[in-house]
């Protein structure tokens, strides 16, 4: 399956779920639709091996750590968790570090760290920031077979066009499909 690789540059990797029609959420942030079965259990597990840090936006923690004390997502020791706010104080809360400022110093801070990929998990504004600054290298997408018609966009507009190339597709017994994509770079589209 999936593997990073030694003793090259870390990637960051957005991922998420979405519909066809392109939301992470309903409008009042029920992700209900998208359903993990084994198979997409073995796929997150084996995704959740190859990173040590996640960062996310204040709204995807603060919803990660109702999903952590209901006791529907585990804690994941040996990974560093980073949120991105303007709101929250920096600082470590709630297994997480809130940071602020420079995304792009940020970013090349935790890049030049030893370790893993790192998982940019959820938040379509944090995703158009990144998008914005040329942070993500990688794409990792299930995509689920439901149009939710309305909700929240996992690409958010207001972005520069960024390449990607596709690097695996796969389909599940349940209709969904995951995505990988890795970003190209070239000397126009930098």
């Amino acid at each position: 399956m999936f593997s990073y690789s030694r003793g090259m540059s870390r990637k960051v990797i957005l991922g998420f779920g979405v519909s066809i029609d392109g939301y992470i959420a309903r409008r009042n942030g029920a992700m209900d639709f998208l359903v993990l079965n084994k198979e997409g259990e073995a796929v997150m597990a084996d995704f959740f091996a190859r990173i040590d840090t996640t960062i996310m936006g204040r709204k995807t923690a603060a919803a990660t750590l109702k999903l952590r004390k209901r006791g529907e997502i585990p804690e994941m020791p040996g990974i560093s968790n980073y949120v991105v706010s303007r709101r929250w104080k920096p600082g470590k809360h709630d297994g997480f570090e809130v940071v602020t400022g420079s995304l792009t110093a940020f970013v090349k801070k935790l890049k030049r760290c030893p370790g893993k990929d790192i998982y940019l998990g959820g938040g379509g504004e944090l995703c158009r920031s990144f998008l914005q600054e040329d942070l993500i290298d990688e794409l990792f997408i299930g995509v689920g077979p439901v149009l939710l018609g309305d909700g929240i966009p996992g690409f958010p507009g207001k972005f520069p066009q960024r390449d990607f190339r596709l690097t695996e597709c796969k389909s599940y017994s349940d209709g969904s499909i995951a995505l990988r994509y890795e970003r190209t770079r070239t000397k126009t589209n930098r």
